[in-house]
């Protein structure tokens, strides 16, 4: 039976080995990020083959590596979405329970957006506006090496040249993938500005993550949960705010909402294909090796979702806002996911 897409997990009750055909739909977790690729996929999936649509739940990128980690069998997911790389950590207890051999396919790239409400006006911020914005902890205004409980309420407290508007920010929890990358690449980036903070690489890299990575938490950031579309109904009725989440999102409501420039560049498909937008990611999914053969459809799903007709230049997930792999990565992809080959630890 076709069917579109439901975004809940169906958990099985019995091993793997005892009951192979316990379970005909894949079951796949994960980032929120890459949920409405994966779901489009799905779909046609679902519509040109003999095998159900997948069934989707959108559980976070760290959500789905624990769901995905926990085990081999019918009750355990088969496939789980990510926007950013799997984890040593994660890795390792995948390996713990069972969980051995793993197939990473990288997608494409993703920008991760910082957006508005098109009732305000656009905002060109640098990546140390950001951080300063944001941080948790950040030099002290008055100078000197220290670092200070942050003290910034506005905009224009952070840099005087931006409004005088309360610094409010709507984005994704810490089980969010976005979250992890939009810390790596947009925080770090803004926080490794002040020489003397990155020099604390090289002396103590673990207090150095916690200073560049660390998000205040007295209300100018809200955790406003997995569900990306929550954010951007919120920043339609409050064009004060701003929301954190992929491209994708901003590309789909851009009817509503603004890119802000960052470094001088926009959030536009072709400035993170270029990789000229400084807030850019690589999207994945993995697959659970132990269970292709037995669920119906992995092996499928996976040549569909990398196929030329899917995710290439002129095919269907563009459309929906993907950043498309080069021809040459695309190509190499393609052939080492569909023959399954085992990823080895990210490290």
């Amino acid at each position: 039976m076709k069917k579109s897409v439901i975004a809940i997990a169906v958990l099985g009750t019995l091993s793997l080995s005892s009951q192979a055909m316990a379970r005909d739909t894949i079951n796949i977790v994960g980032s929120s990020t890459v949920f409405p690729f994966a779901t489009t996929v799905a779909e046609n999936f679902g519509n040109a083959t003999e095998f159900n649509t997948p069934k989707i739940e959108s559980t976070g990128s760290g959500g789905g590596m624990k769901l995905f980690c926990a085990g081999v069998g019918v009750e355990h997911p088969d496939v789980t979405n990510a926007s950013r790389r799997m984890k040593v950590s994660e890795f390792e207890q995948c390996q713990d329970n069972g969980v051995k051999e793993i197939t990473e396919v990288v997608i494409g790239y993703d920008g991760i957006a910082v957006a508005n409400s098109k009732k305000a006006p656009q905002l060109e911020l640098s990546l140390r506006d950001l951080w300063l914005a944001l941080a948790k902890d950040v030099p002290n205004p008055e100078g000197g090496e220290e670092l200070v409980a942050n003290p910034y309420k506005t905009w224009k407290d952070v840099n005087p040249d931006l409004p005088d508007v309360a610094i409010e920010v709507l984005g994704p929890p810490p089980t969010s993938g976005t979250r992890d990358a939009f810390a790596e690449i947009a925080m770090e980036g803004g926080c490794k500005t002040f020489d003397w903070i990155a020099a604390m690489k090289k002396e103590d890299k673990n207090q150095y993550k916690a200073v560049c990575r660390s998000v205040r938490e007295d209300g100018a950031y809200v955790e406003a949960g997995e569900n990306d579309n929550l954010i951007v109904q919120k920043l339609d009725s409050n064009a004060d705010a701003l929301g954190v989440f992929g491209f994708s999102f901003l590309d789909q409501n851009a009817d509503k909402l603004q890119g802000t420039i960052i470094d001088g560049v926009e959030p536009t498909f072709d400035n993170i294909a270029s990789g000229d937008y400084p807030v850019s990611r690589s999207l994945y999914f993995y697959v659970k090796n132990a269970h292709v053969g037995t669920i119906p459809g992995i092996q499928e799903y996976v040549t569909a979702f990398t196929s030329e007709n899917a995710w290439g230049p002129d095919g269907y997930l563009p459309s929906k806002g993907l950043i498309p792999l080069p021809d040459d990565m695309r190509a190499k992809v393609a052939k080492s996911s569909q023959a399954l080959e085992p990823m080895s630890s990210p490290e």
